[in-house]
């Protein structure tokens, strides 16, 4: 029986937890996530979980933040000034886009105050032990799900998969 090594192009289900038990994503209802061992569009600790993993295997990973998305970082906290809301209602945790010289980045609002509003830009999982069940439905030496665009899903920085969602 195969077992995926870096190059293959796996395909799997996946259910994302915290700690506490509650699930922050899923690809239950929705294709198998699809990504390339070892081509980076994915976070290191959910790559490395599936090397060496059969077809149809399950198992269950725990990734410390350092093998996800980290620890989260004060210099990505940032305060800009309220005349930017422009009279638009804005919350306390609400993510907003900005656009950036690379490309569009979401934030979280952390807070608002009369004269600033301050924005953290660290992944919403940044800090978090990250436990998944992952069961492996394919693996395959070229992709077989259409590519392109960015049907992200957790493993990697949108909420979801791919390194390239902001």
């Amino acid at each position: 029986m195969s077992k995926v090594k870096n190059g293959d192009f796996v395909q799997l289900h996946y259910t994302g937890t915290l700690e506490d038990g509650s699930v922050f994503d899923s690809s239950e209802g929705r294709n198998p996530l699809e990504f390339q061992v070892g081509g980076g569009g994915i976070i290191q600790g959910f790559n490395d979980a599936v090397m060496d993993m059969a077809l149809e295997e399950e198992k269950k990973v725990v990734l410390s933040p350092d093998q996800a998305y980290g620890d989260p970082k004060e210099d990505l906290k940032r305060e800009f000034p309220a005349t930017m809301l422009e009279g638009n209602p804005v919350e306390v945790g609400q993510q907003l886009r900005f656009s950036s010289p690379h490309g569009p980045v979401s934030g979280t609002v952390l807070s608002i105050e009369p004269d600033k509003f301050t924005v953290d830009f660290n992944h919403p999982l940044a800090g978090q032990t990250l436990q998944f069940m992952i069961k492996i439905v394919g693996i395959s030496d070229a992709p077989t799900q259409q590519q392109g665009g960015c049907s992200c899903s957790t493993p990697s920085s949108c909420s979801s998969g791919c390194d390239s969602c902001g």
